[in-house]
């Protein structure tokens, strides 16, 4: 793969990543962030191999990787607490029936103080996926910005590490929604930073 192939995968890759995060609420849209991500790593790996730095292509493998597993921690802690909650009030997930009275199933078996504790255990493993959530986007961003600093080292395109850095900040701000807006933006940066890269 060349040099202006692979700069030009990692660019469009980066684009439809900003793009798919904007329409992340549309489905249809939302999977543009899927193939830019694809696009991204494949891109990162000619790039890698042009510099001859596979820190370039590995760091932002371990970041995807990453940000997969902890996406599939929280789903998964959500989901099985979600569903444990819902057989201990006694509703069948798979009998449609049970859906119709769900509402007034809830507010019954809570008008019961006894029955707070599940309540709990539900409130609880949201938090655990929350934070779980948190850290993972956190360890993620750290190897992404490690990925774009070797990145702006070998192209000398110094808003590659402007673009890590604030995706570093953002992952540590996603606490509160800026967080988001700023991994936005870096990203933003890094696909404007792809598209300046020129062959030495």
């Amino acid at each position: 793969m060349t040099f202006e192939s692979s700069k030009n995968l990692s660019a469009v890759g980066a684009l439809l990543i900003v793009i798919g995060f904007i329409g992340s609420a549309v489905s249809f849209v939302g999977v543009l962030s899927l193939i830019g991500v694809i696009l991204l790593l494949i891109g990162l790996k000619g790039l890698a191999n042009f510099y001859k730095e596979e820190g370039i292509f590995n760091n932002a493998l371990y970041a995807i990787i990453t940000a997969i597993v902890g996406v599939v921690i929280a789903a998964a802690t959500i989901f099985v607490t979600a569903v444990s909650a819902l057989l201990t009030i006694g509703i069948d997930i798979n009998n449609i029936n049970d859906w119709n009275t769900f509402g007034t199933d809830i507010a019954n078996y809570f008008s019961d103080f006894a029955n707070f504790s599940e309540l709990w255990t539900l409130v609880g493993a949201i938090a655990f996926a929350l934070i779980a959530g948190f850290v993972f986007a956190i360890i993620s961003m750290y190897f992404f910005r490690k990925s774009l600093n070797q990145l702006s080292s070998k192209s000398g395109i110094g808003l590659f590490g402007t673009a890590g850095l604030l995706m570093l900040i953002g992952a540590v701000l996603t606490i509160v929604a800026i967080g988001l807006l700023l991994i936005w933006i870096g990203f933003i940066i890094a696909t404007v930073a792809f598209f300046k890269m020129k062959k030495e």
